[in-house]
């Protein structure tokens, strides 16, 4: 399999290219989504593409649409993404895209924690709560939640970081009847795929969902979901050991390369997160696609 940094259709109008995906007009009611092999952490693209991410990414998320059916519409067409293309651009489009219904995407971002990491953590030691939710004194890096929580985001620009909002912010965003809808699909939607990810030994410590609204105002998941890019797996032989060191625990998503990032020096320095992105080692490259392949599989079979 080629790798695919960049999809170059010509048969179709380029509408946007996203940190992962890269979408084109279809009439005026579809769009083709072609999941590239391009990775991204804290918000800045790398440079060297994941060989067999995008198609990875595109199957887990039509394995997770077609097992969270019946709590909330989904943008899939189930047309075929090659009927839309011309011959010769087929190869670039199989088994790595979706032809979806085109929607008014919401600009703000339907998070949901079930444990504490990340901006999560960071946020909780300063203020004992996650974007305005209040939680107990005394937890630590990873704990797990009383409960699954809604934590929305603003929508940034390309190369700038997402901003962390409360629900009363995302009210006046978007109108409190839909900040509740969104609010309760999105905590349906992660409660019943952490419950079987479990199952498989995998624990989904919190994840993203994107929502828009269809021609008739109904509220319809889109985008990617529940993909190790906008969700952190952890596997759940190693999670108490971790928990119990105050690390982060071993994962299937896009940690092992923010890890990386983290520990890597440029002159002596951190790299500053911002493009341009450290070059990727081979054994970097290669463990993320391991790790990506493995959740896929565990999942899955």
């Amino acid at each position: 399999m080629n790798p695919v940094h960049t999809s170059q259709l010509t048969s179709l109008a380029l509408l946007a290219r996203g940190k992962v995906r890269d979408n084109y007009a279809v009439g005026n009611d579809r769009i083709l989504m072609v999941a590239s092999d391009r990775i991204s952490a804290f918000d800045v693209i790398m440079g060297e593409p994941i060989t067999g991410k995008g198609a990875l990414l595109t199957q887990m998320a039509l394995f997770w649409f077609d097992k969270l059916t019946g709590i909330v519409p989904n943008h899939l067409t189930g047309d075929a993404p090659e009927s839309v293309v011309t011959e010769a651009e087929r190869a670039q489009v199989t088994g790595r895209s979706m032809l979806v219904k085109r929607l008014k995407p919401l600009p703000v971002e339907a998070v949901v924690r079930g444990y504490l990491a990340g901006s999560g953590w960071v946020e909780y030691q300063q203020s004992q709560s996650v974007c305005g939710v209040p939680l107990p004194a005394g937890l630590k890096n990873a704990s797990k939640l009383p409960a699954p929580i809604f934590t929305p985001a603003t929508k940034a620009e390309m190369g700038e970081h997402d901003e962390n909002i409360s629900f009363a912010r995302m009210c006046e965003i978007v109108g409190e009847p839909l900040a509740k809808q969104v609010r309760e699909a999105a905590i349906a939607l992660y409660t019943r795929a952490a419950d079987y990810a479990l199952t498989r030994g995998i624990i989904i410590a919190d994840t993203k969902f994107e929502f828009g609204l269809d021609a008739n105002g109904t509220l319809t998941l889109m985008d990617e979901v529940l993909t190790p890019d906008s969700s952190r797996y952890w596997p759940v032989e190693g999670y108490e050991a971790a928990f119990a060191a105050g690390k982060n625990p071993p994962s299937y998503d896009k940690q092992f390369l923010r890890d990386w990032l983290e520990s890597v020096r440029i002159d002596g320095k951190p790299w500053g997160k911002k493009a341009p992105a450290p070059t990727l080692p081979p054994e970097v490259i290669a463990q993320t696609a391991a790790k990506y392949q493995e959740a896929f599989d565990r999942l899955t079979r």
